[in-house]
């Protein structure tokens, strides 16, 4: 037998994302098995070994796990399906900027008849990578400056350092990233943070200073995160004209908190999914390991996508949440829940509903809120196959409601409050997609079911 190479792609390359049709948004076709592939599945082989060339800091017992599989593979085809999933997982990993396979047959005086010899060729990343850009929002510009440190102890570990200076705010974090060995999804990731964000909705301004632990892992199709967070948070106001509310809400306060998050995602895409659904569930218990803050805070989110006729995609989505005060302390404006805006009831402006004080949204203790989206090719399909793929016409219905609810009453009254004085809206739109980080909307919205101080 001959020599059989099988050189995979090269990664994408890293100064940005491709804008053009992501992998993720294709159906994979079922490959036609030629009559010569077929006798060469048929052949039973041995992988006797295995390499991996250009190693330099990475410690070798790490990628025995994520190699093993080539060994159990029992013919050819099989040898180069487990090969690029070994090399997946090398990728991974996020300490190779390249990794190639190359299957040869075995030599030397043990060499098998049809033994195989499978050699990775990788490229480490370098030990130091920095990033610098800019960001504007929120009437804010700013420089942000990120070094990272890959691969630090030789076994996938992460060092990371952010550092955002505005002309407004200053912002800065740390954090040390650690995966388990034969195990990348079960890791451990420490924080250390100061944040200060402005939120002109409620003329308040929130600067948090604090550390958190975070233990992710697999179960069955989930993914469970736990984390222990400690914050000290500093409200003040935005503004002169501030509403009394706000200035009562000012001031100190220490939040230590135990939180878990169960995520099952299926979609094809997050950005603009065609199929698949999405489901989120939090809760975050606060006060009973610290701090003067104390509450439950439960809060869930289901996505699902259809694809339907004509290359159109339906999308329906449900949010929700309830905060609960513990003892007589009252919730503090931080932890409350906000709607309104184009991420949750689109016509309505950045979290201005619900409770508000003189023209200062105070947001509230429960909420739901829908949306049904409908994603058609743009009409008469102009470049279609290419550049104008990337856009969607959009048709869109969001409803919901925000409100504080009198715990000293039943669950039909908590009921019954938040299905009076629905908001909702509809409207269409265009949506362009930009690669698989973000999406760009410009939508023609009718607001209904106004109520009085809403924006």
């Amino acid at each position: 037998m001959g020599t059989v190479h099988a050189r995979s792609l090269d990664p994408l390359p890293m100064h940005g994302p491709e804008l053009g049709v992501q992998a993720d948004d294709i159906d994979a076709p079922e490959m036609e098995q030629e009559p010569k592939q077929e006798v060469l599945e048929n052949k039973d082989v041995v992988v006797q070994r295995v390499h991996i060339d250009g190693l330099g800091r990475t410690k070798e017992d790490l990628l025995t796990y994520e190699i093993s599989d080539v060994f159990q593979a029992k013919n050819l085809i099989d040898v180069m399906r487990k090969s690029h999933e070994a090399r997946q997982k090398l990728l991974r990993l996020g300490i190779f900027r390249k990794v190639e396979v190359v299957i040869d047959t075995s030599r030397g005086e043990d060499a098998l008849p049809n033994g195989l010899d499978v050699t990775f060729e990788v490229t480490e990343l370098r030990r130091m990578t920095g990033s610098y850009n800019t960001m504007v929002g929120n009437n804010e510009g700013s420089m942000v400056l990120g070094l990272k440190l890959p691969n630090v102890l030789g076994r996938a570990e992460k060092l990371t350092f952010q550092f955002s200076y505005g002309t407004k705010e200053t912002s800065y974090g740390l954090s040390v990233f650690k995966p388990q060995p034969g195990n990348f999804e079960r890791n451990i990731t420490l924080n250390a943070y100061k944040v200060t964000g402005q939120f002109p909705w409620s003329s308040l301004r929130e600067t948090d200073r604090g550390i958190s632990a975070e233990l992710s892992f697999p179960v069955w199709k989930t993914s469970q995160t736990l984390k222990w967070e400690g914050v000290w948070r500093e409200l003040g106001c935005l503004a002169r004209t501030a509403s009394f509310s706000i200035r009562e809400e000012s001031g100190h306060s220490l939040k230590s908190s135990l939180s878990h998050a169960m995520v099952i995602d299926t979609r094809n895409s997050s950005i603009l999914p065609r199929k698949g659904g999405l489901l989120k569930i939090h809760q975050e218990l606060a006060g009973y390991t610290g701090g003067d803050a104390s509450f439950l805070k439960e809060d869930f989110e289901i996505q699902l996508n259809k694809t339907l006729f004509w290359d159109s995609v339906l999308s329906a989505s449900l949010w929700g949440g309830l905060l609960l005060p513990i003892g007589d302390k009252p919730t503090s404006i931080a932890d409350r829940f906000y709607l309104g805006g184009p991420t949750s009831i689109r016509g309505f402006s950045m979290y201005s509903m619900g409770p508000q004080s003189e023209g200062d949204y105070l947001g509230g203790e429960a909420y739901w809120a829908g949306g049904l989206h409908l994603y058609t090719p743009l009409p008469f399909r102009p470049g279609m196959g290419g550049f104008g793929d990337l856009f969607r016409t959009h048709f869109f219905l969001n409803a919901g409601n925000l409100c504080n609810l009198n715990y000293g009453e039943g669950p039909q009254a908590h009921l019954k409050k938040l299905a009076e004085c629905i908001r909702w809206s509809y409207g269409l739109g265009i949506v362009l997609r930009l690669g698989n980080i973000a999406r760009l909307e410009l939508n023609y919205c009718i607001p209904m079911g106004v109520q009085s101080g809403d924006r």
